[in-house]
């Protein structure tokens, strides 16, 4: 008799790493705690490193695969994918700028920024970046239309064998790592004395998080159905099903045949679901970016740093066209992010740190979220195919 191997999920290994980052920060022994901190300390700075080569690898490919499809159809979804997430970050930014510093209050960015001295790593390895994040988008763009105009089969071949060395290095090396790399950041939070401050912040600003999402997929059936002249509340019912799917499986990718069927029973025409409802799982992440948006203005409202609003604009702007490049793996949008959070907002190495856990925390509700708007989308496209 075989016994099924039981394997834990990323959401419960976070939540353990975080536990123990806490009781070791509270109990060991400086030596030992100084062994995760310098473990966190050179894998943040290889995160930093892989940053760059991730965003080359995804968005190259991704632009170049993009480029080969159905012409003026391709525009309308991707088009209507970048609208809805502008919306989506646009609102978390109003809903966090009157909402979030009721929670944060002075007293608790002070506690934060005012902490005692962290425990320093043993030594610093450092990995400097091939380029910054910039260069490496416009590398990646020049890249992927390049490729898309041209039809070059080997550089498509060569873009598309390196996109599978990253995501190889994201799901075999980062992401099994990460809970490590969160033991050593919670462990010097703990020393720190800013713990139970961000703990105190952060399950309210989730409370925030998990409405804004359900108010966003109601904001997009209620466009799509009326578009679509379909009724919003039996869409919605169908709709759970692959809500509750992409919240079982963190993962708008695993998700997209539960969400084909979804669009069946509501009578989105075959060809659109079946070309609209696997792009959007990559291309739509208003989900993800709420909680992106959100969760960064949280970080830094919690390190006395002001929010500007023209910054956040511009934010938010390259955050929509940065998620595009997100891997399909749990966690995979926060680590796109990653770059944008560091070149636009300016975030340090355990803002970003604190960021990755915070993000992974509540990741299933941000992938449910993502594939629930993928069917407003399927709707409209529907909508100006059938009239065409």
């Amino acid at each position: 008799m075989t016994h099924k191997k039981f394997k834990l999920g990323l959401i419960p290994r976070i939540v353990l790493g975080i536990i123990i980052g806490i009781i070791l920060g509270s109990f060991a022994p400086v030596w030992l705690n100084k062994i995760f901190v310098t473990f966190t300390s050179i894998f943040g700075k290889f995160l930093n490193f892989v940053i760059p080569l991730l965003i080359i690898a995804f968005v190259t490919a991704g632009i170049a695969e993009l480029g080969s499809g159905a012409g003026k159809l391709l525009g309308i979804t991707l088009g209507l994918a970048y609208i809805f997430t502008l919306i989506s970050g646009l609102s978390a930014y109003f809903v966090g700028i009157n909402f979030l510093p009721a929670i944060i209050a002075q007293e608790n960015a002070s506690i934060v920024t005012d902490a005692a001295k962290e425990i320093e790593p043993f030594f610093i390895i450092e990995m400097p970046a091939i380029m910054d994040v910039m260069s490496a988008l416009l590398i990646s763009f020049i890249l992927g239309l390049g490729i898309s105009i041209t039809k070059s089969a080997s550089l498509r071949k060569a873009a598309e064998d390196f996109q599978a060395i990253i995501s190889m290095l994201i799901e075999r090396i980062i992401i099994p790592l990460l809970p490590v790399y969160i033991i050593g950041i919670f462990i010097n939070m703990t020393h720190a004395g800013q713990v139970a401050t961000v703990f105190s912040v952060f399950w309210k600003v989730f409370l925030i998080v998990i409405i804004m999402h359900i108010l966003i997929i109601i904001f997009q059936f209620s466009i799509g159905c009326a578009i679509n002249k379909k009724n919003v509340l039996k869409c919605l019912k169908i709709q759970t099903t692959a809500y509750m799917t992409a919240l079982g499986t963190q993962s708008s990718a695993a998700t997209i045949p539960v969400n084909v069927s979804c669009s069946e029973k509501m009578g989105i025409s075959k060809g659109i679901r079946e070309f609209v409802i696997p792009l959007c799982a990559t291309v739509h992440l208003s989900g993800s970016t709420i909680t992106l948006t959100t969760c960064a203005m949280a970080v830094m409202m919690l390190n006395g740093i002001t929010i500007d609003f023209s910054i956040f604009v511009g934010f938010i702007a390259m955050l929509g066209i940065t998620m595009v490049a997100a891997p399909g793996v749990p966690g995979g949008a926060v680590m796109a992010a990653l770059g944008v959070l560091e070149s636009v907002l300016g975030f340090t190495e355990p803002m970003l740190a604190l960021m990755i856990a915070l993000y992974i925390a509540q990741d299933s509700f941000g992938t449910a979220c993502n594939v629930s708007g993928d069917q407003a989308i399927g709707m409209i496209v529907d909508t100006i195919q059938s009239k065409k």
